[in-house]
């Protein structure tokens, strides 16, 4: 069975990236399953001392959640100028584990602002490669999404978007598989 983990870079609720990751969910090839990574807010900062069995909860949830899948897909804003402090925290927490490493990675980067977010992105790709991940260039694409795309029922509207990210998860789905 293949699993692909979606997980954002926002913990703000209705955030651009969880419009993305929920549209990347509705997109997700027949026999595929989806799961949304819930625990970045309860993700302790990163802390070596506290790499060692048994570790904090939500640290051994997110390891789990990343073995468990055959592929992740991120969606993540930019702030300052890079990736948010949370979701570098996550992907710390999983340089210390081997379950990301060879694991195939893409994402899907949706902004809009005059930088177009190209450093978070390069940054995410840089520390992917710390974590052993395989980024897929093939799943990894910048599908600019404005607020009024996206629908009441918290997906993209935009038939352009949605192709694109079909594109990517079929891209990453057949990496995984």
């Amino acid at each position: 069975m293949t699993v692909v983990l979606l997980i954002g870079g926002s913990v703000r609720s209705g955030s651009v990236n969880q419009a993305v990751l929920a549209t990347a969910a509705d997109l997700t090839p027949d026999g595929v399953t989806v799961r949304r990574y819930e625990g970045l807010a309860e993700l302790p900062q990163f802390n070596p001392d506290l790499d060692a069995y048994p570790l904090p909860a939500p640290v051994e949830h997110l390891r789990n959640a990343i073995a468990e899948a055959s592929a992740l897909l991120f969606s993540t804003p930019e702030y300052a100028g890079t990736m948010p402090g949370a979701l570098k925290t996550l992907l710390e927490w999983t340089v210390g584990g081997v379950e990301i490493s060879h694991k195939p990675c893409g994402w899907i980067n949706p902004s809009t602002g005059p930088t177009h977010a190209v450093a978070t992105y390069a940054t995410l790709r840089t520390v992917l490669g710390y974590t052993g991940a395989a980024v897929v260039p093939e799943a990894c694409a910048d599908v600019p999404i404005t607020r009024d795309l996206i629908g009441h029922d918290g997906t993209i509207t935009d038939a352009g978007a949605r192709d694109a990210i079909g594109r990517v998860m079929r891209e990453l789905v057949a990496r995984a598989e």
